[in-house]
């Protein structure tokens, strides 16, 4: 029987469990997502703006649509996304000229300098987070963690955030 104020769990209480792979993943994901977003407001940006940067940026011309099914993002919540970097600058929509339904997304001059500015905030962040371990480690841990991403059929360089914006 516990005495009252006795800080001892009781007898039969097992211990808590250890946290396991799939936790400590969310926890340290939960804390770089917070702080890459943190870091990226001073630019002026949140998460998904970034992303999405990225994404025209590796495959500059592409549609909009095509963006929307390669990011699992609903279009109508990608266009109003497209809309406030286009309204800053930092896209175009040109007419495709494939099919001149469509428009082809582009950065702008603005937008390439502005990627240029994400990545070295992205290595600042990825070198913080990551400081506590080797050049070594650090590349072990992003191949596993690869390796992870892969065998549950996540789109590489993609966050999956986006399905839920």
């Amino acid at each position: 029987m516990a005495i009252p104020g006795d800080a001892r769990p009781p007898r039969d209480c097992a211990p808590p469990p250890t946290p396991g792979a799939a936790f400590l993943l969310t926890q340290i994901g939960s804390h770089a997502a917070a702080r890459f977003a943190e870091r990226i407001a001073e630019l002026d940006l949140t998460p998904p703006q970034t992303g999405l940067l990225r994404a025209v940026a590796v495959a500059p011309g592409q549609s909009q649509q095509a963006l929307a099914r390669l990011l699992g993002t609903p279009p109508s919540r990608l266009v109003a996304l497209l809309d406030g970097l286009d309204e800053r600058g930092l896209v175009e929509r040109r007419r495709n000229p494939d099919d001149r339904r469509l428009h082809a997304l582009h950065l702008t001059d603005a937008g390439h300098d502005l990627l240029r500015r994400i990545a070295e905030v992205g290595q600042a962040h990825d070198d913080a987070i990551c400081a506590a371990l080797s050049d070594e480690e650090r590349t072990t841990l992003t191949a596993l963690l690869a390796r992870i991403a892969a065998d549950h059929g996540l789109t590489p360089g993609v966050h999956p955030g986006y399905r839920h914006l």
